[in-house]
């Protein structure tokens, strides 16, 4: 169920509107395949359809939905190799942006990370995959804003919409939390150490953890995904992990 969007609010109501579908997407509240109807949203969100209608242009952009002339609009399917264009990108970003906050990153902001990997084993304790996400993001878009790094953190959100989905199928009988935890402990500790090697190296064997997941999910869930297998769009990448 869709929250309504709350007036007086600063940010324009198709931002709003934008992120409260992309969370519904992602979290498979609407699941692959499912119409969307302009008319039911907008009276579940309390808003017009004009912001309903640019969310979804965005969306579309995003490769979360498409739009079909006189037909609608529709969630579309996970795309494997889309995940892994996104996860190729996502690394090249990141793995830079680690290594300036292993030379950088402020005492303070470290401390808030500190503060955020404790919020997320409580997460895990209480079982809430969802708010752990959250603070998984949270903790990435910290390291990148920390060393001022806001456009690149752009360029990661705008292309990892099809990995968010995936991520969050893959908790926690795929991925054990725990071991995220762990992964994010140890890129912190390596900035906190001031060793952008590292910081690096710990970030992109946190980055590959999903191309261990995504066959996987792909079995278990075949009716979520396109057709085009994860093992032939993963081939090349697994092989740079192992070398």
């Amino acid at each position: 169920m869709l929250s309504r969007i709350e007036p007086n609010s600063a940010e324009p109501v198709s931002r709003r509107v934008f992120r409260e579908l992309r969370q519904a997407i992602v979290t498979m509240q609407f699941s692959p395949g499912r119409p969307l109807s302009e008319q039911e949203v907008a009276t579940q969100l309390g808003v017009s359809r004009q912001p309903v209608r640019e969310a979804f242009i965005k969306l579309s952009e995003s490769g979360l939905v498409t739009i079909r002339p006189q037909r609608g609009t529709f969630v579309v399917k996970i795309s494997a190799k889309q995940v892994i264009d996104a996860r190729f990108v996502r690394e090249a970003v990141e793995l830079a942006v680690v290594r300036k906050a292993g030379a950088e990153m402020p005492a303070r902001v470290i401390g808030e990370l500190r503060a955020n990997l404790d919020a997320q084993r409580a997460a895990a304790d209480e079982r809430e995959p969802e708010r752990f996400l959250e603070l998984d993001e949270a903790f990435h878009r910290a390291i990148a804003l920390g060393v001022e790094c806001d456009y690149a953190w752009r360029v990661v959100e705008e292309t990892k919409a099809q990995m968010d989905r995936v991520r969050y199928l893959s908790l926690p009988q795929a991925t054990p939390v725990d071991r995220l935890i762990a992964q994010h402990e140890a890129i912190l500790d390596g900035i906190e150490a001031r060793d952008p090697d590292r910081a690096e190296a710990a970030m992109r064997l946190h980055l590959r953890e999903i191309l261990t997941s995504l066959p996987e999910l792909e079995r278990r869930f075949p009716d979520l995904f396109d057709s085009e297998p994860a093992a032939r769009s993963t081939a090349g990448q697994t092989a740079d992990t192992v070398a």
